[in-house]
């Protein structure tokens, strides 16, 4: 019998990765575990945790979530010493194999050197052939290691120099951790776009994408790195650099839509409320003549929250989710991969039947997923239809560590609003405005020419330029290497 991905995962776009670090800690590997279980929802791919125990360092890497490779206490008791970095992975770019599940390691005439990466690089594949004309020879077909090899052919200076020459070199979105010797370091892009926070437990320095890994093993929030910062935490003392040309910050707007969990904080801001004021704006900017406000679950319930506060509409969970299915399924049959979406979503039709239903979901992107639970609440006796979405169109692709369609294939680049409305089958279809979703974070509007945030999959504003597509070497995501070896 056949075991495949999934088929019937949400029209969604990806989650990037999620980065765990910490030192000085007697339980690191074990609270590396922890945490990145709190950021499982940012990659379920695979998992890698490695150690440093003064001397040697240590790593266990898998495919699969972190609870099937993490639960048993001969893999935690391996990974012995008082530092540790963590990774969960969605691939952007490089296939789904083992040599490509971080944290990278390399040894070099200082030492052992880890580093996982969430984000995606840009001229990674430009830097790749250089390097590789210089003799470098690549063990992954993943971007971050540009990185290891830029610092292996630069033997000058210390270990921090050569990582903050090899960071000036690339370009593109990245949170990073990395492992040396005695010291933790934790870097951020000069445009801030993809999170990363520090945090404190006892004596323990920790870095993490986000605050509810710092929860989950009960530490303090201390701050948020902020963008072009280099830190370097030696157990004792933090040390902050800037080596960077300051930039604007551009933060990634979609982690408050869709990617963060809802308990955490990112740049000062609580994602549930975010979520929750996104809801009120775009129930003020697309009022729905309705008897009920449905969330599609689970991202659209704290938006849904919102719009049914603001137009004071009754809020019911009409659609309810089973949380059960796992990444693998039975090879399915066509009449199995019909029902689809029902594996996952099933109209609650009590609450539906006979109703005017406004939904209200996170984003479309296809419009797969969003055609069939409009199908779904429809048969489950709906009246009306109406679609309500808590975000702007996503009419182009990110290239910054979001794994998103090439624009081509997103609903919202080939049809107008009207033309989407008829194609899922809704009776009325709104988004948020741009300038909505800039007042749901606290601004008065998006600013033109220097926005707030990273919103190009909304705007099509790039902050950071695309080097590898710019010079048409490769096309849609950055997978720059396409060779895979035979079982992988």
């Amino acid at each position: 019998m056949t075991l495949q991905t999934n088929p019937f995962d949400d029209d969604k776009l990806r989650e990037e990765c999620g980065v765990f670090g910490i030192i000085k800690s007697d339980s690191a590997a074990a609270m590396t575990a922890l945490g990145l279980h709190a950021l499982q929802h940012r990659g379920q791919e695979a998992a890698g945790i490695v150690s440093f125990d003064g001397e040697h360092f240590r790593s266990h890497h898998a495919l699969g979530h972190v609870g099937e490779s993490y639960s048993s206490e001969t893999v935690i008791s391996r990974l012995v010493g008082s530092a540790a970095i963590g990774h969960v992975r969605y691939s952007t770019t490089g296939e789904t194999a083992l040599r490509n599940v971080h944290p990278l390691f390399a040894d070099f005439d200082f030492g052992g050197f880890s580093i996982a990466h969430n984000g995606n690089l840009t001229n990674a594949y430009t830097l790749h052939k250089q390097l590789v004309k210089r003799g470098c020879l690549f063990r992954s077909t993943t971007d971050t290691e540009v990185i290891i090899h830029l610092m292996a052919v630069n033997n000058k200076g210390t270990v921090i120099d050569r990582f903050i020459e090899a960071l000036k070199q690339v370009e593109g979105a990245y949170s990073l951790v990395a492992l040396v010797n005695n010291m933790l370091i934790g870097a951020r892009d000069p445009w801030g776009i993809r999170p990363l926070v520090l945090g404190r437990l006892g004596e323990a320095w920790v870095l993490a994408s986000e605050t509810c890994a710092l929860d989950i093993i009960g530490a303090a929030f201390v701050r948020d790195i902020e963008p072009g910062e280099v830190v370097i935490l030696d157990g004792k003392n933090l040390q902050s650099l800037k080596p960077f040309n300051k930039v604007p910050r551009r933060f990634c707007i979609f982690e408050y839509i869709y990617f963060a969990r809802p308990d955490s904080m990112l740049e000062g801001h609580s994602v549930y409320e975010t979520r929750k004021q996104i809801g009120v704006e775009l129930a003020k900017e697309a009022p729905a003549n309705a008897d009920i406000v449905v969330p599609v679950p689970d991202s659209g319930l704290p938006a849904a929250i919102g719009y049914a506060q603001q137009s004071k509409l009754p809020f019911d969970l009409g659609i309810i989710r089973n949380h059960y299915v796992g990444r693998t399924f039975i090879q399915p049959t066509d009449r199995i991969r019909h029902l689809g979406v029902k594996l996952k979503h099933n109209a609650n039709r009590r609450f539906i039947e006979g109703k005017r239903v406004v939904l209200v979901d996170d984003s479309i992107v296809r419009g797969t997923t969003s055609t069939k639970i409009v199908e779904m609440v429809r048969a489950a006796g709906a009246r009306e239809v109406h679609m309500r979405i808590s975000s702007p169109p996503t009419k182009h692709s990110c290239f910054y560590g979001i794994d998103t369609p090439q624009k081509e294939k997103l609903l919202a680049h080939n049809y107008t609003v009207e033309k989407m409305t008829r194609f899922i089958g809704a009776d009325s279809l709104a988004y948020i405005s741009m300038d909505g979703l800039y007042r749901a974070l606290g601004e008065a509007k998006r600013h033109a020419g220097t926005p707030q945030y990273c919103d190009a999959c909304f705007s099509g504003d790039y902050p950071i330029t695309l080097t590898d597509l710019d010079t048409n070497e490769i096309q849609g995501q950055l997978s720059f290497l396409k060779i895979k070896k035979v079982g992988e």
